[in-house]
């Protein structure tokens, strides 16, 4: 009886321990992948983040808000230069309390960023590959020459899509202009998807 009241006294110590030991896993995603995947890609600015409860009160997610600067694709979804997109992610702190979710990317107001987004819903969207679909776009001084960096995973688990061993991310800074480029090849190469009517011999 003894033995069984300590395992129990223990059982919420080891839980603690297998949370903290434990990492988001993903798949690592190419920048082509992202491009032809993602309902939209949006160059703009942070306006707002804000955290809040759900609509159940269960967990807690963070609203994004960025001005649009340039839809790179997916305009009819999130509209013209200077509108805005909203973009919801899980996590955040509301007063004491605070959720985290390893592996998101992480915004601030003012910053300026490149992101791949899928649509969550009619007015939301969330980022596509977790952290690995966000550049944080870094300017020189007096704005002459911009580069586009990748967001770090942190402590999330990459793996091969085909092997599904570990591996590094395979992102890389790129310039701004180089970045966009490499986007705009990525949906060139995309293979429109295939009509019913066509696949019939």
């Amino acid at each position: 009886m003894k033995l069984h009241t300590a395992h129990r006294a223990l059982l919420p110590f080891v839980l603690l321990l297998s949370l903290a030991a434990s990492a988001t896993t993903m798949l690592r995603a190419d920048l082509p992948e992202l491009a032809q995947t993602s309902d939209a890609i949006v160059h703009g600015t942070v306006r707002r983040v804000e955290s809040r409860w759900s609509g159940d009160g269960r967990r807690i997610v963070t609203d994004v808000e960025i001005q649009v600067t340039e839809a790179l694709k997916g305009q009819a979804q999130v509209g013209q230069a200077g509108g805005t997109v909203l973009v919801t992610q899980p996590g955040g702190r509301v007063g004491d309390i605070g959720q985290r979710v390893s592996g998101l990317a992480a915004f601030a107001p003012g910053e300026e960023v490149v992101v791949f987004l899928e649509r969550r819903g009619k007015q939301a969207f969330r980022v596509s590959g977790m952290a690995q679909g966000k550049y944080q776009v870094q300017r020189t001084e007096g704005g002459k020459s911009a580069m586009a960096v990748p967001e770090p995973t942190g402590d999330v688990l990459l793996l091969d899509p085909d092997t599904r061993q570990p591996t590094a991310s395979s992102l890389r800074s790129l310039s701004l202009t180089e970045l966009k480029a490499a986007i705009r090849t990525a949906l060139e190469q995309q293979q429109p998807p295939v009509r019913a009517q066509e696949k019939r011999p």
